[in-house]
């Protein structure tokens, strides 16, 4: 199937009523499964491809992928501007203009984030005539860095805060979006749409949003590379919330590089987070392992195990086990603090919407829902809305304690004394188990977590492709202190060239026996 459809945007690409101008090297394929962003820029220099034909390209695999064949469901609302918006950038770049790698590159953004001119939802049906009258804060620096915007991405409804019996990847929007691996497996959430779009080759990189496991569960179950920032590094203005404690936008991308400039454009300032990667950047480093993440799935600890092996062959010392005193305790202050967090900034964006828009409070969306429920709790509830409505403000005493809780159990005595204690520049584990069969029924089924950990305390988490199972991705999980995205980077991208462990999806209908 792949090498069909490599043909056809072949074709397409020199036919003058396809993909717009023909390809001035008509014999450079656009493979949208591997492309990345350093041979994007190389052909765009060399006159070879401009932004037109790149982002034409893309809607018309959209077409072919999301809206037929497959049926991948990953991308909710279109850009009308997007040709409009690319040859502004051709015009740009003709004239000796060039904003930097991203130019002209097309992306997708999670539909849970303020895109000028497109609806902001997060997956709710109560939301899907709202159009936000300024781009989140994020948008404007990737507009500066030259982006096109594709479209907005599916994701699960609300970010995963409705119900514990959530199916991740479905929201009453825009329906179920698919793993492009094995089609009846589950993508992960809640930046399902954005991670699919870009494993398919719809996007070459993509905007997520992450509480706890929304960019590195989808990116690791797609097989790419996600990254967590930490809170605060990447502006939370114009992102429908749910807790300013954790919440961060970040990359996915098919590679670490393209995940560091792509986290570059997103960042207020002139970091550049490519400027450290090298291939030995492992050598000397040491690395502790999180064996508490493992155990869950003896298919995956053996994946696990021969990553490890990778690590050392690359020169790091391996501090094997770390232990974390406070593993999992964290799980209820974290609860009790997100729906308290959520209830207050879910209101405050909501009062700020149009008039016209039919909710502007997290109870008007509980009674709307209730109003509409055949359309839009067809397959669970909304138990997580209602538990976070009687919740009490920030000022509770409930609250405080939870968030010193949580502070306390993830980081001073969880992540904080395993780097410090140990000397270590970072901490690995796999970060999930394989995607499992969607179930619409009793939700989603994750086979453990290697990044909770780092949500909770806010620190940076980076997941790389570690290899698969039965056709099935899987992700190493970096962790690390608060502001060392460029450290983990490093590592991760070391890792990734010694292995080259990520595989292109093969849309099949399921997994390998």
């Amino acid at each position: 199937m792949r090498r069909n459809l490599l043909l056809a945007l072949t074709l397409l690409a020199c036919h003058p009523g396809g993909l717009g101008p023909a390809l001035p090297d008509a014999g450079e394929a656009l493979d949208l499964l591997d492309i990345d962003l350093a041979e994007l820029s190389r052909r765009m220099a060399a006159g070879s491809l401009d932004a037109r034909t790149l982002t034409h390209a893309h809607l018309a695999r959209i077409a072919a992928l999301d809206d037929a064949g497959p049926h991948l469901n990953a991308i909710v609302e279109r850009n009308p501007r997007a040709l409009a918006d690319a040859d502004a950038l051709d015009r740009e770049r003709a004239r000796g203009h060039i904003r930097g790698p991203l130019h002209g590159v097309p992306i997708v953004i999670k539909d849970n984030i303020d895109v000028r001119g497109l609806v902001n939802s997060a997956g709710s049906l109560a939301l899907a005539n709202h159009r936000p009258r300024a781009d989140a804060e994020l948008v404007t620096q990737l507009r500066a860095a030259g982006v096109v915007i594709l479209g907005k991405a599916n994701l699960s409804e609300w970010a995963n805060l409705r119900s514990p019996r959530s199916t991740s990847g479905w929201s009453s929007r825009g329906g179920l979006t698919r793993n492009p691996h094995a089609l009846d497996h589950n993508p992960c959430g809640s930046s399902s749409g954005t991670a699919v779009a870009v494993a398919a080759g719809l996007a070459v990189v993509g905007v997520g949003t992450e509480t706890d496991g929304s960019i590195l569960c989808p990116a690791a179950v797609q097989g790419l590379v996600g990254l967590k920032p930490t809170v605060g590094l990447v502006s939370q203005r114009g992102i429908i919330p749910i807790s300013a404690t954790q919440d961060s936008a970040g990359p996915i991308a098919r590679n670490v590089r393209d995940a560091a400039l792509l986290l570059s454009a997103m960042v207020d300032g002139d970091t550049d987070y490519s400027a450290g990667l090298r291939p030995d950047a492992l050598r000397g480093r040491r690395i502790g392992v999180l064996r508490q993440a493992m155990g869950h799935d003896p298919a995956v600890d053996a994946v696990s195990e021969r990553a490890y092996a990778a690590l050392r062959a690359a020169g790091a010392e391996l501090v094997d086990p770390v232990q974390i005193a406070t593993w999992g305790q964290w799980d209820g202050p974290e609860l009790e603090l997100l729906l308290h967090e959520f209830k207050a900034g879910l209101n405050a964006y909501l009062a700020d919407l149009d008039p016209n828009t039919p909710i502007h409070s997290l109870g008007e969306l509980i009674a709307w829902n209730h109003a509409h429920a055949r359309v839009v709790m067809p397959f669970f509830g909304q138990e997580l809305l209602e538990q976070a409505q009687v919740r009490g403000d920030l000022a509770s005493p409930i609250y405080l304690r939870a968030r010193a809780d949580a502070r306390r159990l993830a980081w001073d005595e969880g992540l904080r004394p395993a780097l410090e204690l140990l000397h270590l520049d970072a901490l690995v584990a796999p970060t999930t188990g394989t995607a499992w069969p969607t179930d619409l029924i009793h939700g989603d089924h994750f086979g453990g977590s290697g990044y909770s950990i780092a949500a909770v305390a806010g620190t940076p988490s980076l997941t790389v492709p570690m290899g698969h199972h039965r056709g099935l991705p899987l992700g190493l999980t970096f962790l690390g202190p608060a502001n060392h995205e460029a450290e983990l980077l490093a590592l991760g991208y070391a890792f990734e060239q010694a292995t080259h462990a990520r595989t292109p999806p093969s849309f099949r209908a399921t997994a390998s026996p």
